[in-house]
């Protein structure tokens, strides 16, 4: 629609039949009904202003009036004299709209016919170009199909062409061939009448190409031929030119190897290579590669060999330690490897193959220079007569095989770094040793065992010097002491058996790579440690075992009877108080020796758990083995130890059984009445008894168990026996009980502590009055057996007509 501030033409009403009021083109594009409704209305509405209607609306005194009723109060003026007009131009504005639809609808039916025939000629023509394009495709196809067919014509062709060509070629090299074998092939040994490429230097590799073809040839030609009937004569003409070939080619190769020696001397790299390449046609150049490696200086100069030897052994006169041999070899295998990495340099660029020249080179310094070293160096010992130990014995074959197996190896690792091709160093390292490893267990046992017997020789020496410079001049009794203590176990021993052990194991580490063999060998390893351990400790109880035995023979040598002189007595008594010291010096002593057998066996219970079980695990029940072994091995030192205390438990009873005899009297239970004042100091044996249990036991706390306490008991019960008590006496005897009481209860045996108790209690019996012996017991009628007994040492038992009076009671 026409906007009507751009149009100078305004829009006339319908009823004046001007131009249309709407256009079609008032529909296109961004169509908005409000903008069409404004611009049909507004050239029919008049201005309208917003200060006027508020002027008409408000009065001077402020009121507001309403301007409806006032129209309404008004004349006759109408209320909107422009909606007649409006009117009009709606309704002619709905027929125009009514008519645009309909050229509307007439335009879209027009479209749509001709959009239909346009349909129906494009379906037409798309028709037609599918034809078309099938027809090119199928031309296309055949195309390819005859270029295929063409290509494979031309492939064809060329394929004969080249076949044509390769068998011209090697007619043309057959026809060559046979001529040159005809030469070869005139008269045996005659190789005057060649043709000059055969003897032109600078056509020297040309030359030995063709002649290995020749050989080829007529070697093949003979093998096939000499099987075929009636062609001996060929085959015996082939045989004269395989043999002037085999000639030539000899004599082309030492002329080749002559020049590259040649050259070899002068450094000149280029000509060896040259040499090098011609030469590989020759049995893919071995004989030079070997030839190359022969020449080298470390393998044909004796001096060498001989400097190997000084540096690692130096003077032959000396006898060389493991470290120094670990240092020469060190220095010489440095020294090896440097060689090899300059050959190395000249190898690469020499040789087309130079990993085969390096893997010859490599295994000729291990086969030839090392193994010469270790055969001086390794002189495998008999194991039958074992060299001294002054000579080093069988520990210096071991740690000098260690020391090179060790050395030797990071050689071979060296080498590997350098470039040995593709031989397998580390197994050729493993060979060399191979000798000494299939019996390296034996020797390692053997070794141990040799340290063991030298130790013992040792050990015996030292004692018998000290005993027969320490006994002159005492008495039997201190000798036995002094023997005692001067073959005692001694955890310093163990230990160096435990460090020979360790070394040993680690040799086995070093020479063992499978898990299971190393278990096996750590374990006959660890075996050998328990078996000398076990007869070290095993001795060493019995020697203390010993002394007890001949202290308890010094004791009863000096049992007296009763009807002996006074000065007889006296001597017995004073050989008595030596017997007993002797009984107590060799009582320490296999205390000491107990207590340093358990340090032993500890410090063996721990090198097992800290080294060897590990070790172990990776073969099924090779650990249980070995704690079952370690097990056995030890029980003959419990059983020495076990028979031991059974002598220190009757060396000690023996004594306090003297000490009771020498020093209890018969009066220290039976005072006599005119002592009004009660003596309750313990007897003067019990003192002695008690201070000599405390000397004795303080080295061996828990020598005495429970049953051996009881055996203390009952010592003392039987002692007891011999006296008879009055009141008095009861309570020295109570006294007594205490003290012996106490010195027990440090052992920590309740049961026995238990018993004291109740001995105390039936110490009792000695001191209430007769007619209160009754209900003494009628808390503990346990004891009332025993009780009986004590009633009977009473001094009042028979005037007091005890036994009468108990019995009526107590049954």
């Amino acid at each position: 629609m026409r906007d009507p501030k751009n149009d100078p033409k305004p829009v006339k009403p319908a009823a004046q039949s001007s131009p249309l009021i709407l256009d079609i083109d008032d529909f296109k594009g961004d169509f908005s009904f409000d903008a069409l409704f404004g611009n049909l209305v507004n050239e029919q509405l008049p201005a309208f202003r917003l200060e006027d209607l508020e002027a008409e609306d408000s009065l001077p005194n402020g009121h507001v009036t309403n301007k409806f009723v006032g129209s309404q109060q008004g004349a006759s003026s109408p209320l909107f004299p422009e909606v007649e007009k409006l009117l009009s131009l709606f309704k002619d504005s709905c027929k125009e709209l009514v008519e645009l639809r309909k050229q509307i609808d007439g335009r879209l039916l027009n479209l749509k016919k001709d959009v239909a025939v346009q349909d129906n000629k494009h379906r037409k023509t798309l028709t037609e170009l599918e034809k078309g394009v099938d027809g090119l495709f199928e031309s296309f196809a055949r195309l390819d199909s005859r270029i295929s067919s063409v290509g494979q014509t031309a492939a064809k062709i060329g394929d004969h062409l080249q076949s044509a060509d390769s068998q011209r070629e090697t007619a043309s090299q057959t026809i060559e061939l046979i001529k040159y074998l005809m030469e070869f092939n005139s008269s045996p040994g005659d190789l005057m009448e060649l043709s000059p490429l055969f003897s032109d230097d600078s056509r020297v590799a040309e030359a030995a190409s063709i002649a290995q073809k020749l050989r080829t040839f007529a070697e093949e030609d003979i093998g096939r031929l000499s099987s075929a009937v009636g062609n001996a004569a060929a085959s015996r003409g082939l045989e004269v030119a395989v043999a002037n070939l085999q000639d030539y080619c000899n004599e082309l190769e030492n002329r080749l190897i002559s020049r590259f020696d040649s050259a070899s001397q002068k450094r000149e790299l280029t000509t060896m290579a040259e040499c090098a390449k011609i030469l590989s046609q020759f049995n893919r150049g071995t004989s030079a590669m070997q030839h190359y490696v022969a020449t080298r200086p470390m393998f044909i100069d004796v001096e060498v060999m001989n400097a190997d030897t000084r540096l690692v052994l130096g003077d032959q006169a000396v006898q060389a330690s493991p470290s120094d041999v670990a240092s020469g070899l060190s220095s010489l295998y440095k020294e090896i490897t440097d060689t090899v990495r300059k050959e190395a340099a000249t190898i690469t660029a020499v040789f087309p193959s130079p990993s085969e020249v390096m893997s010859i080179l490599v295994q000729r310094v291990l086969e030839q220079r090392i193994t010469a070293l270790l055969d001086k160096l390794l002189m495998k010992p008999s194991l039958v007569n074992l060299p001294s130990m002054g000579e080093g014995g069988l520990l210096l074959y071991l740690r000098m095989l260690a020391v090179a197996y060790e050395k030797t190896r990071e050689l071979a690792t060296d080498l590997r770094t350098v470039g040995c091709g593709d031989l397998d160093v580390e197994g050729l390292t493993e060979s060399l040793f191979s000798s000494h490893k299939d019996e390296y267990l034996e020797y390692e046992q053997a070794a141990l065992r040799q340290l063991y017997k030298v130790k013992m020789e040792e050990l015996r020496a030292e004692g018998q010097i000290s005993d027969s410079s320490g006994s002159l001049g005492r008495s039997k009794g201190a000798s036995v002491a002094a023997a005692s203590s001067q073959q005692q176990i001694s955890v310093t021993v163990v230990t160096e058996f435990v460090r020979w052990n360790e070394e040993a194991i680690s040799r086995c580490n070093l020479f063992c790579s499978q898990p299971a063999t190393l278990a096996t060998h750590v374990k006959a390893v660890f075996t050998c440690l328990l078996d000398q351990v076990s007869q070290y400790i095993a001795d060493g109880l019995e020697r203390a075992r010993d002394s007890l035995t001949e202290a308890a023979n010094l004791r009863e040598r000096f049992v007296l009877g009763t009807s002996v002189s006074r000065r007889v007595a006296a001597a017995a008594a004073s050989a008595a108080e030596a017997a007993a010291a002797a009984g107590e010096s060799s009582f320490r002593s296999f205390m000491v020796a107990v207590q340093r057998s358990g340090s032993s066996v500890a410090i063996i219970q721990q090198y097992f758990a800290n080294s060897i079980s590990r070790l172990l695990l990776p073969v099924d029940g090779a650990h249980a083995a070995s704690c079952e072994e370690m097990a056995t091995a030890m029980s003959s030192a419990e059983a020495a130890a076990y028979k031991g205390l059974q002598q220190c438990i009757e060396t000690v009873m023996a004594e306090v059984e003297r000490l009771l005899s020498a020093e209890q009297k018969a009066t220290d239970y039976r005072t006599s009445d005119d002592n009004l004042v009660p003596d309750h100091r313990a007897t003067n044996a019990c003192t002695r008894v008690v201070a000599y249990l405390s000397r004795v036991l303080e080295s061996a706390f828990t020598a005495l168990e429970g049953l051996n306490k009881q055996a203390f008991l009952t010592e003392l019960l039987n002692h007891w026996q011999k006296f008879t008590f009055n009141p008095s006496g009861g309570l020295r005897l109570k006294r007594d009980i205490t003290d012996y009481g106490d010195f027990v209860r440090s052992f920590n045996a309740p049961s026995v502590d238990e018993k004291f108790e109740l001995l105390g209690i039936m110490a009792n019996v000695f001191i209430v009055a007769p007619e209160s012996l009754a209900s003494l017991f009628e808390g503990t009628p346990s004891i009332r057996k025993d009780a009986q007994r004590f009633v009977q040492l009473r001094d009042d038992y028979k005037s007091a007509k005890l036994a009468s009076k108990l019995s009526s009671l107590w049954n």
